[in-house]
């Protein structure tokens, strides 16, 4: 009986602790999808700037060369394109993605769908300067937030684990 229980408790704040370390890690994540869709954008920027490729081959090709969640959200845009404007297209991507964004993030990125395929090529490249500095900014954010938080995650986690077995014995 004393194994069943000391297993069950050793069971129990393992799980707590990998909760903690699950929640910390979004903050790492976080950074790092921010920092892909910093260079993809780059990409973007310098495609529609250089090349004078059709937006549905652009985001085809930054689908392949960024082998991420954000080169997922390119892939769908690229396939959407096909039925509807590249705004929508963009916009729907954004939805469907698995990438750890906040709100913030999510919305200034969906407004950079509204100028996509619509202004010239002037236009667009504004655009995308623009929420590149966004990113920029949410990166420097994301980093303070990850320094701050990640460890106070995880220790959290793995008190709140001891609390409980303490409890339980």
């Amino acid at each position: 009986m004393l194994i069943i229980k000391s297993s069950l408790l050793l069971i129990v704040f393992t799980l707590a602790t990998y909760i903690g370390i699950l929640i910390s890690n979004k903050f790492r994540n976080r950074v790092a999808d921010l920092k892909e869709l910093r260079s993809a954008l780059n990409m973007l920027q310098t495609k529609i700037k250089f090349t004078y490729m059709p937006l549905p081959d652009i985001f085809k090709e930054i689908s392949e060369q960024t082998n991420s969640k954000v080169g997922n959200i390119f892939k769908v845009a690229s396939i959407k394109m096909e039925f509807t404007t590249a705004g929508n297209a963009w916009k729907q991507a954004i939805d469907l993605s698995d990438i750890n964004l906040n709100s913030e993030d999510v919305n200034t990125l969906k407004g950079l769908g509204k100028l996509l395929g619509q202004t010239d090529v002037e236009g667009q490249i504004s655009e995308i300067e623009l929420v590149e500095k966004f990113i920029d900014v949410q990166i420097q954010k994301a980093e303070n937030e990850c320094q701050k938080n990640q460890k106070l995650y995880k220790t959290l986690g793995a008190v709140i684990g001891l609390g409980i077995v303490i409890i339980l014995i």
